[in-house]
C-alpha cells in the first residue's frame, strides 16, 4: 500500500525528525515558526496524487533521500552552517595571528590559504619561490610551520579546511603530526583537504604530478582517512574554481562530479566499500549572481549526487548519499571598481546559497580583487553571514524556496543539463581521458570567452564596471601588504629547522618514499604512512614533492585555444 503524503510526513516526523531533535534541538527562536512547508500547506487534496507522487520522488523530507531539500531534518533550526573566512599570509606565526582574531569574532572553523610555493611543492628558499613565499597565503615548509600556524587553535573543537591539492596528503600529515604532539589523536582531528587534483589540470593550474599518479595519491589519502581519520574529509572536490575560471553553472556540477566519481572508483579498487568512505566525501562550490539559478543549483546538486550513488554505486548508507558542501562567494564576480559593491555582491550570493541549504560558508572580501582581505574586510564578510543567521528569517523555515514554480523548473533543469555532460565524459572513457585531451577545458574556456564578450558588449551589466561608473573615482579601501621582510625571516626559520633534525632519519624516510612511489599502486602500500614518517623527521615539503617530482615526473598541459 502506497502512503500518502500526509502518512509519509507523519512518519518523518516520528522518526527522522524527532531522533534528530534530541540529538540536536532546534533553537528557541526557530519554534514560534512552522519548520516545513509541502503541498498540503498549499491546499494538496488527497485526490491529488500526481502532485504528491512529484513531491515524494522529486523532493522527499529533509534527511531523507533524495535530500533535495537538505541534508539534516531540522537544517538550520538546530545549527548554523560552519562559518568561516578564508585566510592566511606570510609566516605560520602571522598566519597564527589572523586565525585567533577571526576566531575570536565568532568564527567557527579555519579555511587556509597557503601561498604559491606551498601549493606547488617548493620550499620557500627554493629559486622558484623567489616573490611568492608568504603572498597569496601562508607559507608552509615543514612541520614546524604548522605547528606554529595551528598554536593554540583547539585541535579537538576546531574543524581545519586547507585548500591544497597535489600537495595535500602532505600537508594533512603535518596536521596529523602536530596533533600526535599534543595528544589529540588522528581519530578526533576534523577538518577538509581540497585534494581535488583534477579540477587543477582544467581550471587553477596548480598541479605537479601527471593525472595518473596524482589520482593514485589522492586515491590513497582518501583510503587511509577512511580507516585512521574517520572524522577528516580526505577529499573536497572542487566545482568553485572551474566556475571561476568561466563555466556555466551546469558545467560547474557536471565536472565536479565527474571528477569526483574518477577518485570514487580508484578508492573502490583499493579495496574500500563505498560506504567506507563516501560519507567523508566534501565539496566546494561557487555561488555566483544568479539569485535564484545558484539555490536551486544546490538542490540539483544534492539530488544528482543522491542518485548516482545510490543506483550506479549500490551505496546504502544515507550518509553516503548526502552532498554536503562548502561554498564561497564568487571570486571571479568581484570587482576592482567601487570595490563596496562587492559587499552587497556577497550578501546576496551568501542569501542564495542559505536558501539552497549548504552547510558551511566563506565570503570572499570586498576588497580582495585589489589584494588580500583587510581584517575589516573579513569582519565585514563574518558579520554579513552573522546577519543572515540571525537577523533576516531565513534559518527557521527549511528550504523555504521548495515549490516554487520557478526555483523547481531551474532545479530540473539544472539536474538534466549536468547529467547530460556527465554522460558525455563517461563516454570519452572518464574524466581523465576528457582532461588530457583538452576537452572539459575547451568547454570552460568557450564558455568564459562568451560570457567576457556579454560583459564587453553591454549585453551583461556589471555595476561600476561597464556601466554606472564614476570617473575619477577614489577607491576608499585599505589595501593590506604583506610584511616584505617574509621571505627572510622564513627562510632563516627553515635553515633552522634543517639544521636541528636527524639528517639520518631523513634520508631513511624519503627512501621508504621513494621505494613506495615507483613500485606500481598496491592497496597494500599505502603513499599516506611513508609521507606521515617523512613529515615526522621533519623532511620538508619540497623534499618529499622533489622526491615525487624525480619519481614521477611533471605534468604537461595540452593546448586549450
Amino acid at each position: 500500500m502506497t502512503l500518502t503524503l500526509e502518512e509519509r510526513l507523519t512518519t518523518w516526523e516520528k522518526t527522522d525528525l524527532a531522533q534528530s531533535v534530541e540529538r540536536a534541538p532546534e533553537r528557541p527562536e526557530a519554534l514560534a515558526h512552522q519548520r516545513l512547508f509541502t503541498p498540503l500547506d498549499a491546499g494538496a487534496q488527497p485526490a491529488d496524487a500526481d502532485v504528491q507522487a512529484w513531491y515524494l520522488e522529486q523532493l522527499g523530507f529533509p534527511g531523507q533521500y533524495p535530500f533535495t531539500r537538505g541534508v539534516q531534518p531540522t537544517m538550520y533550526r538546530s545549527r548554523f552552517w560552519t562559518m568561516r573566512q578564508y585566510a592566511g599570509y606570510g609566516t605560520a606565526a602571522e598566519a597564527n595571528e589572523r586565525f585567533r582574531y577571526l576566531l575570536g569574532q565568532g568564527q567557527t572553523g579555519l579555511s587556509v590559504a597557503f601561498d604559491l610555493a606551498t601549493q606547488i611543492g617548493y620550499d620557500s628558499d627554493d629559486p622558484r619561490a623567489a616573490g611568492e613565499v608568504g603572498q597569496a597565503g601562508v607559507a608552509i615548509d615543514s612541520l614546524a610551520d604548522m605547528e606554529s600556524l595551528l598554536d593554540g587553535i583547539p585541535l579537538d573543537r576546531v574543524s581545519i579546511s586547507m585548500t591544497i591539492n597535489a600537495p595535500a596528503s602532505v600537508l594533512l600529515a603535518m596536521v596529523i603530526a602536530t596533533g600526535e604532539k599534543r595528544g589529540v589523536p588522528a581519530s578526533k582531528l576534523t577538518g577538509t583537504i581540497q585534494n581535488d587534483i583534477l579540477k587543477e589540470y582544467v581550471a587553477r593550474g596548480t598541479y605537479i604530478y601527471p593525472p595518473e599518479p596524482s589520482v593514485r595519491l589522492a586515491a590513497d589519502t582518501i583510503a587511509y582517512c577512511a580507516r585512521s581519520v574517520p572524522k577528516w574529509n580526505a577529499i573536497s572536490v572542487s566545482g568553485y574554481h572551474i566556475r571561476d575560471a568561466g563555466s556555466t553553472a551546469a558545467q560547474e556540477m557536471a565536472f565536479a562530479i565527474a571528477n569526483a566519481l574518477t577518485y570514487m572508483d580508484a578508492v573502490l579498487a583499493r579495496g574500500i566499500d563505498i560506504d567506507e568512505f563516501a560519507p567523508r566525501i566534501s565539496w566546494i562550490f561557487n555561488t555566483q549572481n544568479d539569485f535564484f539559478g545558484e539555490a536551486a543549483k544546490y538542490r540539483a546538486l544534492r539530488r544528482l549526487w543522491a542518485t548516482i550513488l545510490k543506483e550506479e554505486y549500490g551505496a546504502r548508507r544515507a550518509a553516503s548519499m548526502m552532498l554536503r558542501t562548502h561554498i564561497q562567494t564568487g571570486g571571479a564576480t568581484l570587482t576592482a571598481q567601487q570595490p563596496l559593491n562587492n559587499i552587497a555582491r556577497a550578501g546576496f550570493q551568501a542569501l542564495a546559497s542559505v536558501l539552497g541549504g549548504i552547510q558551511s560558508m566563506a565570503l570572499s572580501c570586498y576588497d580582495e580583487a585589489l589584494a588580500l582581505p583587510t581584517e575589516e574586510a573579513q569582519a565585514t564578510a563574518l558579520r554579513t553571514q552573522q546577519i543572515i543567521a540571525h537577523e533576516i528569517g531565513v534559518t527557521e523555515v527549511i528550504d523555504p524556496l521548495a515549490g516554487s514554480y520557478y526555483v523547481e523548473a531551474l532545479t530540473d533543469r539544472l539536474e538534466a543539463e549536468a547529467r547530460t555532460l556527465i554522460d558525455q565524459v563517461k563516454a570519452m572513457g572518464g574524466a581523465v581521458k576528457a582532461i588530457e585531451s583538452g576537452w572539459m577545458q575547451q568547454q570552460i574556456a568557450d564558455s568564459a570567452w562568451q560570457k567576457q564578450q556579454a560583459v564587453e558588449s553591454g549585453e551583461v551589466i556589471i555595476v561600476g564596471v561597464n556601466k554606472y561608473q564614476a570617473p575619477g573615482e577614489q577607491r576608499p579601501v585599505g589595501i593590506f601588504r604583506p610584511d616584505p621582510e617574509t621571505y627572510r625571516v622564513q627562510n632563516e626559520r627553515l635553515a633552522q629547522v634543517r639544521g636541528r633534525r636527524d639528517p639520518a632519519a631523513v634520508d631513511q624516510a624519503l627512501a621508504a618514499l621513494r621505494e613506495v612511489a615507483a613500485a606500481p599502486a598496491d592497496p597494500a602500500r599505502n603513499l599516506m604512512p611513508p609521507i606521515l614518517d617523512a613529515v615526522r623527521a621533519y623532511a620538508t615539503l619540497g623534499e618529499i614533492c622533489g622526491l615525487l617530482r624525480e619519481v614521477w615526473g611533471e605534468y604537461q598541459p595540452p593546448t586549450v585555444i
